[in-house]
C-alpha cells in the first residue's frame, strides 16, 4: 500500500516525465510534519527553476472542505531561493492562510535578483488542469495553487482592483526581474 507521499511524488513523476527533483525540507515550526519543496531545474525549460510543495495539505483550515493546496512555483532563474519561498510560505502559513485564488502574501525579501516583495495566488501556469486540480492521494485531495512573485505595487493594485484586473495587465509571470506593471 502506499501512502499520500508516495501517491503524490507519482504524480509528481507523471508531470515531470520522470525527472528527478531536488529534495528540499523545511523543519516545521509545530507538531505537523515538515514541508518538503520539490524542486526541478530547467523545467518548463532551460534557464526556469520550478518547486512545488507538499505538508501545506496536511495542516486544517475552515476554507478546505473537499480539497487542500499544495503549491508551485515557475520563474525563470536558476536561483533556488524561489522554490525555497514557496516551502516557508508553506510552513509557517498552514492552518491560517487558506491559499485561495486571488490571495495576495507580503513576503519581504526574496532573493537580491529581484526586486518583488510578495506573491499572489492563481492556477500554475505551466500545468493543465487535469494535473493540478483534484489529485487523489488518499485519504485527501489536493489541488496544486500557483505562486507568482509580484512587486508591492502590484499587491497593492490586487488588493484594491482585484486578481482579474492585474491579469489583464501586460506582465511576465516567470520573469523576476521585470519592471513592475502597475
Amino acid at each position: 500500500m502506499t501512502t499520500p507521499v508516495d501517491r503524490y511524488l507519482a504524480h509528481l513523476d507523471e508531470i515531470s516525465g520522470g525527472l528527478e527533483p531536488e529534495f528540499q525540507p523545511i523543519e516545521s515550526t509545530t507538531e505537523l510534519p515538515r514541508v518538503t519543496t520539490v524542486i526541478y531545474r530547467d523545467v518548463p525549460e532551460q534557464g526556469h527553476i520550478t518547486g512545488m510543495t507538499y505538508g501545506l495539505s496536511l495542516a486544517e483550515h475552515p476554507d478546505w472542505r473537499a480539497h487542500r493546496p499544495e503549491l508551485c512555483i515557475s520563474v525563470a532563474s536558476g536561483d533556488i531561493s524561489w522554490p525555497l519561498a514557496a516551502g516557508y510560505m508553506a510552513e509557517s502559513l498552514r492552518g491560517t492562510c487558506p491559499f485561495n485564488y486571488g490571495d495576495v502574501i507580503d513576503f519581504g525579501e526574496i532573493t537580491p535578483e529581484s526586486k518583488m516583495s510578495a506573491f499572489v495566488v492563481f492556477a500554475p501556469a505551466i500545468l493543465d488542469p487535469e494535473y493540478y486540480e483534484d489529485i487523489d492521494i488518499g485519504p485527501t485531495k489536493i489541488d496544486i495553487a500557483g505562486l507568482y512573485p509580484i512587486h508591492a505595487s502590484e499587491r497593492e493594485f490586487i488588493q484594491e482592483h482585484g486578481l482579474d484586473e492585474f491579469w489583464r495587465l501586460e506582465w511576465d509571470p516567470y520573469d523576476v526581474t521585470r519592471p513592475p506593471a502597475v
